[in-house]
C-alpha cells in the first residue's frame, strides 16, 4: 500500500490560521506546522495556540502574526517592558527565563549535530545571566527626525512627531521608537534618558537626519561600571554650540542621575556610528573604570567591552576552568581584543600572549596590563594566521589556544592553522554557534576532540547565546557525520 504524503495546503497572504507552536528556531522565531507547511509565528511560543494572520507566503514557508491567544503556554509571562512588541530588542520577554536558557541550549545542541555533523556532542545546561534585567553596562540611544508612531497615535496631533530619541525600530534605519523605560542598563539611566530628551525639545534643537544630513542631535550613550558605580554619558552631535552644552553638563550633574562624567563628541560625518572625530570633556575624567575578577579596566566612550558585566566574570572563569591550566602553561589568546581574557587567565598560567590585530585594541591591552600590575603577560599586533606559521616555524608551539573570535568565527585557514600546530588543548569562545560548530568540524580533520560545550547566556531575553567549547587533542583524524546545513 502506498505511504499517504502530507499534502502543503493552499496558504495565501492575508489568512487567519489556527496553529499549534511546537518550537523555536534558530535565531529565536517560533514554529508551527499546518499539514506540510512549516509557519514562522511572530509573538508565538511553544504550547501556545493561536490565530495567526500570514503575513509572508514562500513555496517552503509561510510567515504569520499572532492576532489572538487561544490556549496560553505554561511558559508564556507577561513582558515587563511597555514598549516589547515595537522594540526588536529583547524579543523573548514573554517567555520564562529558564524555557530561554532551556532552548538556547538546544539550539547550541542543533547547531553542532546538524551544521558541525557532531553525532552526540556533551551540551552541558545552561549558565544563566546573574541578572535578568539592567544587566548592560553600555546603552546607545539614536536621536531621529522622524518618530515611529504606536497605532494609538496615528491621526493624532504630537508635539514631538519629528523628534524621537530611543532605539531605531527593527528594519528601520530611518525610524527611531522614542523610549521613556528601557530595562536593559539602570533605572538612572533611564532618567538620563528623558531628561535628555526634555532638554532638547525644548531648546527646539532638531535631530539629525540620515536623509537629509540636516540637524545636529545624533546619539546618546551611557556607560556604567557595575562594580565601580561610575557613569558616563557620552554626547554625539554635529555641532559643538558649548554654551548649549554648559547648561546640558549642568543638567547632568544633578545627584539623582549619578553621573561621573560627561563627554560630548562632535562629528560632520554621514556615518552613524555614535563616534565623534573630535572629543570635550565637561567634567570627570572622560573614562570610566569597571572591574572583571582580579583586574580594573579604564574605559573610554568608544572602548569595547563585554555588556554583560556579571556575567562575563563567569564566562572567563569557566574558560579557564575548560582550559585545565597547569602553572608552567604558555597559552596563546587570539582575537584578545583590549585583553581582558589574557588578564583574567594569567594567575593561572606562566605566559600569555594576546594576539589582535587592531593596534588601538593592542594598545588598550598594555595599558590595562600596566595598569593591573600584570608582568606574566604581552601582546602582539599581527595578522592571526602569519602569527600562527611564525610560531610553527620558530617550533614555538603553547600549551593552550583561547580564540575568541568576532560571529562570523574563524577564517578557513586560521582554523587549519591552529590544527596543523597541533596544541594539546584549544578553548572556543563563540558568539555564534552556527560558525563554531563549523570551525570544530574542520579541528575534528586534524584530531581535536570535544569534549564538553557551556552555552553561557550573556543576553537575557534574546535568542543570542556564548558557548564555551573544550577540545582536545587526541592524535587522529575524528570523523563526524555529514553536515545538513
Amino acid at each position: 500500500m502506498e505511504e499517504q504524503q502530507d499534502t502543503v495546503p493552499q496558504v495565501r497572504v492575508g489568512d487567519i490560521l489556527r496553529l499549534d507552536v511546537d518550537k523555536i528556531a534558530f535565531e529565536g522565531r517560533a514554529v508551527a506546522r499546518t499539514g506540510g507547511l512549516v509557519v514562522f509565528v511572530d509573538g508565538g511560543i511553544p504550547g501556545d495556540t493561536v490565530m495567526a494572520r500570514v503575513f509572508r507566503k514562500k513555496k517552503q514557508y509561510a510567515e504569520a502574526a499572532v492576532q489572538e491567544i487561544l490556549a496560553r503556554s505554561p511558559e508564556r509571562v507577561d513582558p515587563v517592558c511597555a514598549h516589547f512588541g515595537t522594540c526588536g530588542g529583547c524579543s523573548w520577554q514573554h517567555l520564562e527565563y529558564a524555557a530561554q536558557c532551556r532552548w538556547k541550549r538546544e539550539h547550541v545542541r542543533d547547531a553542532f549535530e546538524r551544521i558541525g555533523g557532531f553525532a552526540g556532542v556533551t551540551v552541558h545546561e545552561t549558565l544563566p545571566s546573574p541578572v535578568e534585567v539592567y544587566y548592560r553596562n553600555k546603552m546607545e540611544y539614536s536621536f531621529g527626525d522622524k518618530r515611529w508612531l504606536l497605532p494609538e497615535e496615528l491621526g493624532a496631533t504630537l508635539r514631538d512627531e519629528l523628534f524621537a530619541l530611543g532605539l531605531h525600530v527593527p528594519g528601520r534605519y530611518d525610524r527611531i521608537l522614542s523610549i521613556d523605560a528601557c530595562h536593559l542598563q539602570s533605572p538612572e539611566s533611564n532618567a538620563i534618558l528623558n531628561a535628555t530628551r526634555d532638554f532638547f525639545l525644548a531648546r527646539g534643537v532638531p535631530a539629525y537626519s540620515t536623509k537629509t544630513h540636516t540637524g545636529d542631535l545624533r546619539n546618546l550613550v551611557i556607560r556604567e561600571g557595575k562594580r565601580s558605580g561610575e557613569r558616563m554619558v557620552y554626547f554625539v552631535s554635529t555641532h559643538e554650540e558649548p554654551e548649549m552644552m554648559r547648561e546640558y553638563a549642568e543638567l547632568l550633574r544633578e545627584e539623582r542621575f549619578g553621573v561621573t562624567t560627561f563627554v560630548h563628541g562632535i562629528t560632520q560625518r554621514k556615518s552613524t556610528v555614535a563616534v565623534g572625530e573630535t572629543e570635550t570633556v565637561y567634567f570627570g575624567p572622560g573614562v570610566i573604570t569597571e572591574q572583571l575578577g582580579d583586574c580594573s579596566y579604564e574605559l573610554s566612550p568608544t572602548s569595547f567591552f563585554q555588556t554583560n558585566t556579571l556575567q562575563a566574570e563567569r564566562l572567563y572563569a569557566l574558560a579557564a576552568a575548560s582550559a585545565d591550566f597547569r602553572p608552567t602553561d604558555t597559552v596563546w589568546d587570539l582575537y584578545c581584543g583590549a585583553g581582558t581574557i589574557t588578564l583574567f587567565i594569567a594567575p593561572f598560567v606562566k605566559e600569555a600572549i594576546g594576539v589582535e590585530l587592531n593596534p588601538a585594541s593592542i594598545a588598550d591591552a598594555q595599558k590595562n596590563a600596566a595598569a593591573n600590575g600584570v608582568s606574566n603577560v604581552s601582546f602582539r599586533v599581527a595578522d592571526i594566521l602569519a602569527f600562527l606559521r611564525s610560531g610553527k616555524e620558530r617550533g614555538a608551539v603553547p600549551d593552550v589556544i583561547i580564540v575568541d573570535p568576532p560571529r562570523a568565527g574563524l577564517h578557513p585557514d586560521v582554523t587549519r592553522g591552529i590544527g596543523a600546530l597541533g596544541v594539546e588543548r584549544v578553548v572556543y569562545v563563540s558568539c555564534n554557534p552556527a560558525t563554531s560548530a563549523r570551525d570544530c568540524q574542520v579541528l575534528a580533520e586534524y584530531g581535536y576532540v570535544i569534549e564538553g560545550i557551556t552555552p553561557v547566556d550573556m543576553f537575557p531575553h534574546t535568542y543570542h547565546i556564548e558557548c564555551v567549547i573544550t577540545l582536545r587533542k587526541s592524535g587522529k583524524r575524528v570523523e563526524v557525520i555529514q553536515a545538513t546545513e
